[in-house]
């Protein structure tokens, strides 16, 4: 992991893995409208008339379920704890059948799969990241079982929440044309809470570049102090 190449893999597994756990989470809560209320909204009455509501208020809850268990596993992930990339595995099996299956029954019910389909392309996408990293050459430099340097940690972390904040805040510019639904746009029923968490993601990504920053600021002058010192 002292390589160059080796923090890029671990970065972008990490960016991955944020997004998906971020879309997981977005595409459950999105979803329990329809799954719920279903009476309120007409373009989803299928489900009733089909009998699969009960189906889509299971996805709700493990989905979320999923995207919970994504940001502990994250966590996981940078302090490299023992098992956290299995786990990862698991998670995103789990979460690409989760996603797989809504995304086929709203194909068949509705004709249509967005934004379904968004989450599965990425919990696919994410998914294969993670095999290519079990190949032999590629595990030896993108080691998720060793801690990285605390600064590291932070750069890929903070990074990661930025990207993310800004993911959920434009929300309304790539999510609000498939959730618009006789004329009325969902993603504005979550706006309030979409900005707070976007607002969050950011600082807290801003927050953990700057400790980096002072970090590595105050190692080198502690490096030169003593070398100083040594010279005496």
């Amino acid at each position: 992991m002292n390589d160059i190449l080796g923090k890029i893999l671990r970065f972008v597994g990490i960016l991955f893995l944020s997004l998906t756990t971020l879309l997981n989470l977005m595409g459950g809560i999105g979803t329990s409208c329809a799954a719920f209320l279903t009476e309120q909204y007409p373009n989803y009455v299928a489900l009733i008339d089909q009998g699969m509501q009960w189906l889509y208020q299971g996805l709700v809850i493990t989905t979320v379920l999923v995207g919970l268990a994504g940001i502990w596993i994250i966590v996981e992930l940078i302090r490299g704890k023992p098992n956290a990339f299995r786990n990862a595995l698991i998670l995103l099996v789990v979460g690409t059948l989760l996603a797989g299956t809504q995304y086929y029954f709203s194909q068949q019910l509705f004709g249509k799969a967005a934004p379904a389909n968004m989450k599965f392309y990425i919990n696919v996408a994410t998914l294969i990241l993670f095999l290519i990293y079990l190949i032999p050459g590629v595990k030896q430099r993108v080691n998720y079982s060793k801690a990285d340097r605390g600064g590291d940690s932070d750069t890929a972390g903070g990074l990661a929440a930025i990207v993310s904040g800004i993911l959920v805040l434009t929300t309304p510019l790539w999510a609000g044309p498939s959730h618009s639904i006789s004329g009325e746009n969902w993603v504005d029923l979550l706006q309030v809470e979409l900005n707070l968490s976007g607002v969050l993601l950011i600082g807290l990504g801003i927050f953990l570049l700057v400790r980096n920053f002072f970090a590595v600021i105050g190692y080198r002058y502690a490096f030169v102090k003593r070398a100083v010192r040594e010279d005496k």
